[in-house]
């Protein structure tokens, strides 16, 4: 796998916890105005690597504020984990440069 596909992957994956976490905030906002329909969010994978996220109205009004407290948190800790991802292939390359100049 090129390093170049890692780091595309890992941007993904930030873009989706990024959605995720947008997500389950407006949720949160949200959560007591009568008749609001949560936002739900779906990953896929994509053909080559890396995920997309779509996101659609649940079909009934309702609140799930616990799931959407812990639904971001998740989102948080993917985020980290894809930038870690992204610094880890920064330091690779450095180190790869180093070697050959």
């Amino acid at each position: 796998m090129a390093l170049n596909s890692v780091h595309s992957i890992a941007l993904s994956g930030m873009q989706s916890a990024m959605q995720r976490l947008g997500s389950a905030s407006h949720n949160i906002a949200n959560w007591s105005t009568e008749g609001y329909r949560r936002e739900l969010a779906s990953n896929a994978t994509q053909v080559g690597g890396g995920v997309t996220t779509s996101l659609s109205s649940a079909t009934v009004p309702g609140d799930a504020l616990a799931g959407d407290i812990v639904a971001q948190r998740v989102a948080l800790y993917d985020f980290k984990a894809n930038m870690r991802v992204v610094q880890t292939q920064q330091d690779m390359l450095g180190t790869l440069l180093d070697l050959r100049a």
